[in-house]
């Protein structure tokens, strides 16, 4: 039944990013067709989370904060739609620990490696919990860059503001080599890092284009 109401809103949501908010996606063809993957996308404000899932095909599941959605219902509703409440504070391993059957299950998970949403709309370091995450699955990492979406609904608004919003993907990356000699903690600082520079590279590349139209 969950998913049925996901194919819904799925479409419904489509219907509204692609003609209000012109909703552009790039880089589609590097999204493997079947397959655990995980999926990392910059995070800029509350509208990521239905935007990222409507430039995928494929249903996906997504780690979010805890207190994300503080209404009992809601909550309920959005984690049978495929939201993983992740404590944020800790390593939290029954999130990460349902992140890692989904993703043995061949499931798309997407995180956010910045771990909270941008202030100011700028990039954030990655967090060590996608190294964890990728170490524990051994799957590919795709990187994200969604755009538009910090000015469409910034911190603190009330009411998103129509403009274009784009998402565009990158190649799939892998992170065996940071593996070999053993030390875990490097391993994930590292693969945060790596993925926010990749994130950053397809911001760049995106602009590039954007000035070129």
């Amino acid at each position: 039944m969950s998913g049925l109401i996901y194919g819904f809103l799925w479409v419904l949501f489509n219907c509204f990013f692609r003609t209000v908010l012109r909703l552009r996606v790039f880089g589609l063809e590097h999204f493997p067709q079947t397959g655990g993957i995980i999926v990392a996308a910059n995070h800029a404000s509350y509208s990521d989370i239905p935007v990222l899932g409507c430039a995928i095909w494929r249903r996906v599941f997504f780690l979010g904060r805890s207190n994300l959605f503080p209404n009992i219902f809601l909550n309920w509703a959005i984690q049978r739609l495929g939201w993983i409440p992740l404590k944020t504070h800790r390593l939290d391993r029954k999130a990460f620990g349902e992140a890692l059957r989904l993703l043995n299950d061949g499931k798309p998970v997407v995180i956010f490696p910045e771990g909270s949403r941008t202030e100011d709309g700028t990039l954030l370091p990655g967090r060590p919990g996608i190294g964890y995450l990728v170490a524990e699955s051994q799957c590919q990492v795709i990187p994200a860059f969604i755009s538009g979406t910090f000015t469409v609904l910034p911190p603190g608004a009330m009411w998103p503001r129509l403009i274009p919003v784009s998402v565009t993907f990158g190649k799939p990356l892998s992170f065996s080599k940071f593996q070999k000699d053993g030390r875990a903690k490097e391993f994930y600082e590292q693969v945060g890092q790596s993925v926010m520079e990749h994130i950053a590279e397809l911001s760049v590349a995106h602009e590039s284009s954007r000035n070129r139209e």
